[in-house]
């Protein structure tokens, strides 16, 4: 089994040391979770001045909070990294855990024309992954133009729309990609994402699945877009292509949300429109040897971030603790990993690397979601920790 490469180098952003930079640590010796600033090479616990995550991005000081409230260090930033793989965790030792907590964890689907031809793929094939290669090639040689070029609403978009019904190629898929109404879905429970270095999990009734790298917005509960972490919205092609109606268990799974390895706070160096032009890669490697490269560009987005995130949050819809809101991928693998034609799914012990040189490095290993360590600390566990140690 290949180490996950959790060193500072290779998940921190390339301007770290200029970056706010918020996460959460599990302190043993506190029996539960802490909120962190990453100052330097250090750990900083600042839990004594904002108890969650969920606190800290409501305030408008948070910023501030991060780079100059006082707290305990508790350890080296390298060091308590290094103990966040899964395989060589010491329990009696911090480690990382995923940097939001009370938030709700959102997501948004088919926000890039190129992977809505994906989804609309699955549903035509019925989760048959055999099927992709002939029905993807069969799309595209009738719709025949650049989606990535149609506004979302539109009169075009309408325009399409009524030219695909009317030839019997209209798909739920396109609806939400260039209907006037962007998917908006939950991802998992608050408290129920997983962190760097831990295992993702995949529903063992699945056999064609895949990674999604997305940029992740940090919400606060009156709107504003208070910082971005990475994302990785697990997803079970063949579950959800059954089915519109199996989306929750095709995306909500024990291990199925990862975020991370931190969130980096808007301020004056970072801003949305870093978030609007950032470049994800994606590295795949399976103990087979297998290696699969991907890459999204938020450049080429349908929907503006912003955009996305009003659909999610407003008059419509309340989030008290905020929202944490995936938004989507340009990745979509067709790279076959078996049979010709059968595309790309994982195998468990895969390492799935999603990297962004101002956000940093996600590393997760895939395991089974009914396999790796079941999801038990929850929203009541985390108040009831608090209160004991004197901090509610």
């Amino acid at each position: 089994m290949a180490d996950l490469n959790l060193s500072v180098e290779a998940c921190l952003p390339e301007d770290r040391q200029a970056a706010t930079l918020v996460g959460r640590v599990w302190r043993p010796d506190a029996d539960g979770p802490s909120v962190v600033a990453i100052r330097g090479d250090a750990v900083v616990d600042i839990t004594a001045t904002v108890p969650t995550v969920a606190e800290l991005a409501g305030r408008s000081d948070a910023t501030a909070v991060v780079r100059e409230a006082r707290g305990e260090t508790i350890g080296d930033l390298a060091a308590i990294l290094g103990n966040s793989a899964h395989d060589r965790l010491d329990r009696g030792l911090p480690w990382f855990l995923c940097p939001s907590d009370l938030q709700a964890i959102k997501a948004c689907g088919v926000t890039f024309a190129e992977s809505m031809l994906e989804r609309v793929i699955e549903e035509k094939a019925k989760g048959d992954a055999s099927a992709a290669d002939a029905i993807r090639g069969e799309i595209v040689g009738q719709i025949g133009l650049d989606l990535s070029k149609i506004v979302p609403g539109s009169d075009e978009a309408l325009r399409l729309k009524a030219a695909l019904v009317e030839r019997g190629m209209w798909s739920q898929y396109l609806e939400v990609g260039i209907g006037p109404d962007a998917e908006v879905f939950t991802k998992a429970p608050p408290m129920a994402g997983v962190g760097i270095g831990a295992q993702v999990g995949l529903h063992p009734i699945s056999s064609w699945n895949n990674p999604e790298p997305e940029a992740v917005l940090v919400i606060a509960a009156d709107g504003r877009i208070v910082g971005a972490t990475l994302g990785n919205d697990v997803n079970l092609r063949d579950v959800e292509g059954r089915s519109a109606l199996l989306l929750g268990k095709a995306k909500d799974n024990n291990g199925s949300a990862a975020l991370g390895p931190f969130i980096r706070l808007f301020d004056d160096g970072f801003g949305l429109d870093d978030v609007r032009a950032a470049e994800l890669d994606l590295r795949v490697e399976g103990e087979d040897g297998f290696v699969l490269d991907g890459h999204s560009s938020m450049k080429r987005i349908s929907r503006d971030v912003a955009d996305l995130a009003a659909h999610a949050i407003g008059p419509h819809h309340q989030y008290p603790d905020g929202l944490v809101l995936m938004t989507g991928t340009l990745f979509a693998p067709t790279k076959d990993r078996g049979k010709p034609g059968q595309g790309f799914t994982h195998e468990l012990g895969d390492v799935v690397t999603i990297r962004s040189p101002r956000l940093g490095a996600l590393v997760n290993r895939v395991g089974r979601a009914d396999r790796i360590p079941p999801w038990t600390f929850g929203a009541g566990a985390l108040m009831r920790n608090l209160a004991a140690r004197g901090l509610l």
